[in-house]
């Protein structure tokens, strides 16, 4: 409640009260610029092929939110930018030569089931992009893992080729660490060079975007783990650099498990969240019959969200744990 000098009349406001410039646009297009360097690194080892799934990712996302709010007779929530990040970590999360109409199915049910069918935006249970991935997982699983190795600008033929995560868990063959830092591996678009996401990374940190718990517990879960299994039997488990510099555990930590909608809001609870997605990751690579579990890992804490948000609420003033006056 507040008197305005220059108009006297009263204003009521609901809480909260605490002003701030940042609002749902300027976050999301704080990604979008946060992915730059993953998008610039998969067009310099990809080709115009991975520009070409992400315009054909996010276009198709954008094509079905306007059709479910026209349908819906509401306001569309396109220029919030949420859209554009969903097609854009979709496309980054799938491999380079994937068919053109795979990717629209992709993207369609990212929206679709991911995000509209929930009522849209911050009513979302999962992470809309890793949704999409999923169903196009248990769909299309040979397009989904047929993997090609980096064959840049100049239009050479792509080479199939595994990733290194694969390499090492079905036929022993380790990749080096220099060439995960830079990315000349095979994967998907977004996931093959590191450095590309630590910088994506790096600016959400600076803009505050996203805070450290979850991916650095995350991140650390992942460093433990398997750690203790590499120094217990080096021959059979990979070492620490090379867990955390394949797959999509560092987009995947820094892009998708900070997820505001579909993470835990208290720090107590994101530390949780990263613990459990962590150990699910180091499940699924050294026991699991895929090579990686990232999507997994997200996925399953997401479900648990709103339990961890119950669990680790902070006790109002005034009250006892158990929410009884004191």
């Amino acid at each position: 409640m507040a008197v305005s000098s220059e108009n006297p009349t009263l204003e009521l406001a609901s809480s909260p009260h605490l002003r701030d410039r940042d609002s749902v646009p300027a976050i999301m297009y704080a990604v979008v610029i946060a992915l730059v360097p993953a998008v610039l690194a998969s067009v310099m080892f990809f080709g115009l092929t991975a520009l070409l799934n992400i315009l054909v990712c996010v276009a198709t996302g954008v094509a079905t939110e306007w059709v479910f709010c026209r349908a819906r007779n509401r306001p569309s929530g396109l220029r919030d930018g949420s859209t554009v990040v969903t097609g854009l970590l979709l496309a980054l999360v799938l491999p380079p030569r994937i068919p053109i109409q795979i990717l629209v199915v992709g993207s369609a049910v990212s929206i679709a089931l991911g995000k509209m069918i929930y009522g849209g935006l911050g009513s979302n249970i999962f992470n809309p992009a890793l949704i999409g991935r999923a169903f196009l997982m248990a769909c299309y699983p040979v397009p989904l893992t047929t993997w090609t190795k980096p064959t840049g600008f100049p239009g050479l033929a792509a080479v199939t080729g595994a990733t290194p995560l694969g390499m090492f868990k079905f036929e022993r063959q380790l990749t080096g660490i220099g060439q995960l830092f830079w990315g000349n591996v095979g994967g998907s678009l977004g996931e093959t060079s590191a450095l590309a996401i630590l910088l994506g990374a790096a600016y959400l940190f600076i803009r505050r975007v996203i805070s450290w718990h979850i991916p650095a517990v995350m991140i650390g879960t992942v460093a433990v783990f398997t750690g203790i299994m590499h120094a217990a039997n080096p021959g059979a488990y990979a070492s620490v650099p090379f867990h955390l510099l394949s797959g999509g555990l560092l987009i995947g930590a820094f892009f998708m498990a900070t997820d505001m909608v579909t993470s835990p809001t208290t720090h107590k609870g994101q530390m949780v969240f990263g613990i459990g997605a962590g150990l699910i990751v180091v499940l699924i690579r050294l026991w699991g019959g895929y090579p990686e579990g990232v999507m997994y890992g997200i996925l399953f804490m997401n479900a648990l969200t709103p339990l961890i948000n119950r669990a680790t609420r902070p006790r109002i003033y005034g009250y006892k744990k158990g929410g009884t006056p004191s």
